[in-house]
């Protein structure tokens, strides 16, 4: 296990839920009747890409006026209000990361164990939840970042693990990653990752056949795992527990 590669939304903190009330904000700013209840924005993940959501449910609520001119200049304008909103709320520290996500991260930064990000959200809103949790220099705790300004292709294309891969001079077996989705963990092992999936409200009905393991959460001292979920050691996902898992899936490929 050389390397770790992190999704962002949903996987680094519960994001989604910001997202949502973003495009409400920006559909009232923009004058637009629209309005998705988490019932609605549940389904709409399964489209990956913000802009791409959007032209999906244009598509549904009038498909006509998706084919009439100035439909992508619209979508632009719409998603730039909904990244101004989003990243206004976040940059002022509303949104925690996951439980795990910094102590984990901290603990391969000591073991010289790169750590890597692979995500198709915008470089602002990933610039707005990691400033606020890592501060201004937040770029040097990462190898590789790749983002929607690097890898045009969305998950569950696996190219922006791809382009991750590529920087940081290894194949995917040699690596793990974290996801919380099926469109993510899709992603991550068509570029042969072993994946940890750690769902979130509004990706748990998802199937995650294929992970390494799926958990609530990676865990810490202070908000363990639950009982049901625990292993030998302690009760949050350790780097020594992360190499466990690596060797037996490595073994396993092996075999196979």
């Amino acid at each position: 296990m050389q390397a770790l590669i992190f999704d962002v939304d949903g996987t680094l903190a519960d994001t989604e839920s910001a997202h949502r009330h973003a495009f409400n904000a920006a559909f009232v700013e923009a004058g637009l009747d629209w309005h998705w209840d988490e019932a609605l924005y549940a389904r709409l993940l399964d489209v990956a890409g913000g802009k791409e959501r959007l032209l999906h449910y244009w598509r549904m609520a009038d498909p006509e006026e998706t084919h009439g001119p100035g439909v992508s200049r619209v979508i632009d304008a719409v998603h730039a209000i909904k990244t101004r909103h989003y990243t206004a709320r976040v940059r002022d520290g509303g949104l925690p990361l996951r439980p795990g996500i910094a102590r984990l991260i901290d603990e391969a930064r000591a073991a010289s164990i790169p750590v890597a990000i692979a995500t198709t959200t915008t470089p602002a809103n990933l610039d707005a939840l990691l400033h606020a949790s890592f501060g201004p220099q937040w770029r040097r705790r990462f190898a590789a970042i790749c983002d929607a300004s690097t890898t045009q292709l969305k998950k569950p294309a696996p190219d922006v693990y791809l382009d991750v891969l590529r920087q940081l001079g290894l194949k995917g077996p040699d690596c793990v990653a974290f996801e919380d989705s099926a469109n993510g963990l899709r992603a991550a092992r068509a570029a042969l990752v072993p994946t940890v999936v750690t769902p979130t409200a509004y990706t748990a009905h998802h199937s995650f056949e294929g992970a390494l393991a799926v958990l609530p959460h990676l865990g810490d001292p202070d908000a363990p795992l639950p009982s049901t979920t625990a292993h030998d050691g302690p009760a949050w996902v350790t780097l020594d527990i992360l190499r466990g898992w690596h060797r037996e899936a490595s073994s396993e490929a092996a075999a196979a």
